[in-house]
């Protein structure tokens, strides 16, 4: 775990200091930023009600975990989060970095697992804990 937490908050219980994980995305009209790498003026976004958002995510979680696609490549092609580009992947981050329901799911996974779908200011996400 690393010494040097960026936000020099000590990693709480269960979990340590940092996890590494991907997430997929899917922002909605109810979103703070109406924009994305995919969809820049935000018209699919705009019109997009986190109800559609969750029934699209739930139907790319359902294909991750029988096995028919990969999460990162789910990941590259449907997120509206840049990560996409790197398959989901934040990279490590300790707690006081990511949006609290965000990191709550977070460090809850094991390493491997997928969480269900997690609301945030940004929109509504899967996460997978890779580290």
């Amino acid at each position: 775990m690393s010494s040097s937490n960026r936000h020099g908050y000590g990693g709480g219980g269960g979990g340590g200091d940092e996890v590494r994980a991907s997430h997929i995305l899917i922002k909605h009209e109810g979103s703070r930023r109406k924009a994305s790498w995919k969809d820049p003026e935000g018209r699919v976004i705009k019109n997009t009600t986190r109800e559609n958002a969750v029934s699209q995510l739930k139907a790319l979680q359902d294909d991750i975990v029988s096995g028919k696609v990969k999460f990162e490549d789910v990941a590259a092609r449907y997120s509206d989060c840049s990560s996409a580009k790197r398959g989901g992947d934040l990279g490590p981050f300790g707690r006081g970095q990511m949006q609290k329901p965000f990191e709550e799911a977070a460090f809850g996974l094991k390493v491997g697992e997928i969480s269900d779908i997690v609301d945030t200011d940004s929109g509504v996400h899967i996460i997978k804990r890779t580290n």
